[in-house]
């Protein structure tokens, strides 16, 4: 069985590629939760944030948005100290301010997902990669919504964490064509 070339050889990586990569994804509490772990990859690896998405989710609720929007300064404060995460300030503060953001984007759009699938109109975007190397990094469409996000107070929203985004959150179908997976999302 063919899969995108990027996940072959590591288990954590085929597992997250076999099951949740390109998924379309329209509940609040898993699109808050990919745009975290995106924001924390920025300039990293997304497999070193897959290693710490548990840790993540101990050290951050559950990614309860409601909860990270409200944390005081002693809560991100000891988020600095705990060694399973990114300990990031500026990361750590940009989660606080994109939860404080997501829930005024829900307050205007009655949830987030009608927001942002409202740029794809509710339509995965399908490509016919034949390798994921061709694959880009961003898009005009990622440009968008990165400046619209900025525009709405989110922080570490640039483009190639926006179009990562759309990708694993299924917005936009970057499987290889060969990929098993391809059809399926």
């Amino acid at each position: 069985m063919h899969k995108c070339g990027w996940c072959v050889g590591d288990p954590l990586y085929e597992e997250y590629h076999d099951t949740e990569w390109g998924v379309p994804v329209q509940d609040d509490d898993t699109l808050f939760e990919f745009l975290m772990l995106e924001t924390f990859q920025a300039g990293l690896s997304w497999i070193t944030i897959l290693r710490k998405r548990e840790n993540f989710r101990i050290a951050f609720d559950q990614f309860d948005y409601r909860k990270i929007a409200a944390y005081p300064e002693s809560k991100i404060q000891s988020l600095l100290q705990d060694v399973g995460i990114i300990r990031n300030q500026a990361k750590i503060r940009a989660t606080v301010s994109n939860a404080q953001a997501f829930l005024q984007v829900q307050k205007e759009f009655g949830n987030f997902s009608s927001y942002i699938w409202g740029f794809v109109e509710n339509v995965p975007i399908k490509n016919s990669l034949k390798n994921y190397k061709e694959g880009p990094a961003t898009t005009p469409l990622s440009d968008q919504i990165s400046k619209d996000l900025k525009k709405r107070g989110f922080k570490f929203v640039g483009s190639t964490v926006i179009y990562a985004h759309m990708q694993a959150t299924g917005m936009v179908n970057d499987h290889e064509v060969s990929c098993f997976r391809y059809e399926q999302v």
